[in-house]
């Protein structure tokens, strides 16, 4: 019954309609039982006002053996692609993990190095501190890159809570505390346009670091980094700008995404590779994206462009003045 089915929805139509049918695949019982693989095709033909069918039928059980072992192999591939993904699903709520219990033992260890620091100390016991200090932030900024980077990866992405923020303000005020970090590069703020934005401040104060610190790490220490920020009515942008070595053009096309790192930067300098990976997941939880560009000659500047104004969740709201 399911041969006759088929002959009458496919093959005849299509010997009807195209006057050729190819490669159709079956299986003929032979007089013991036993089932062959086979392929026909056939050919209609008009002859003398008769028709005629012409049918070429040949084995197809090398074909059908090599069928069966690709559709084989197919299916192991996705099986190790899925245990890969589950391995790397593992690994990256493991970092989660690791690196949210790092924080308890880091934070007792900064708190401690301060309280020393208030007694009699000589000057090689300042510095010694000094250096544990300035180690801890370090280590305090990895594992909080860490974890955001598994929350983006495997959670439901980074939360944002934005809210009505001067831009112009906001962004000053974070280059005056990267200019402490950063005692021997000039940072330069420019601003465009005026008005405020709806921002996550501390998000936004996040991806102006990790642009900074990426301009520091890789630029000409002896010219300025410039952080322009710019409102237009519709966006703004956040920019980070330095000369140095440009990035190579197959670079760019990487550079955000994570554990992928520049070659210029010295081994102090370098990070576990996820600071532009996160900027990139910032920009794009506020609704925009990152771009780059590099030469040079014009240097390098890191982009960040988002919507001005986040969604109203309530339609029936009045619209906000700029």
């Amino acid at each position: 019954m399911g041969g006759r089915i088929f002959h009458q929805t496919h093959w005849a139509p299509l010997l009807q309609i195209q006057g050729s049918v190819a490669e159709v695949k079956l299986e003929m019982c032979r007089r013991n039982g036993t089932r062959i693989p086979m392929m026909m095709n056939a050919l209609r033909r008009e002859h003398a006002g008769q028709v005629h069918h012409h049918i070429a039928v040949f084995v197809a059980e090398d074909r059908h053996k090599y069928e069966h072992e690709l559709l084989l192999a197919r299916q192991k591939a996705e099986t190790l692609l899925q245990k890969e993904r589950e391995v790397a699903l593992f690994a990256e709520q493991m970092i989660g993990i690791v690196s949210h219990d790092l924080r308890n033992p880091l934070t007792a260890i900064e708190v401690g190095a301060h309280l020393l620091r208030r007694g009699a100390l000589t000057p090689q016991q300042q510095s010694v501190l000094g250096r544990i200090v300035n180690s801890s932030h370090r280590a305090h900024r990895l594992i909080a890159d860490l974890l955001d980077f598994t929350v983006a990866r495997v959670g439901s992405g980074l939360a944002m809570r934005p809210t009505r923020v001067e831009l112009h303000e906001l962004v000053g005020e974070h280059c005056v505390e990267l200019s402490t970090s950063f005692p021997d590069t000039r940072l330069v703020h420019q601003k465009e346009g005026h008005g405020s934005a709806d921002v996550d401040a501390d998000r936004l104060a996040q991806l102006v670091g990790n642009l900074v610190g990426n301009a520091v790490a890789y630029g000409n220490p002896a010219l300025a980094v410039t952080i322009t920020s710019i409102v237009r009515p519709d966006d703004v942008s956040v920019c980070v700008h330095n000369f140095g070595t440009p990035i190579p053009t197959d670079l760019q096309q990487r550079l955000f995404e994570p554990m992928v790192r520049g070659t210029s930067a010295t081994r102090s300098q370098r990070s576990v590779g996820l600071g532009l990976f996160i900027v990139r997941e910032i920009a794009r939880a506020h609704g925009g994206d990152i771009t780059v560009s590099s030469s040079a000659s014009e240097g390098t500047t890191f982009c960040a462009t988002f919507p001005r104004h986040a969604p109203d969740p309530s339609p029936a709201a009045a619209p906000v003045a700029p």
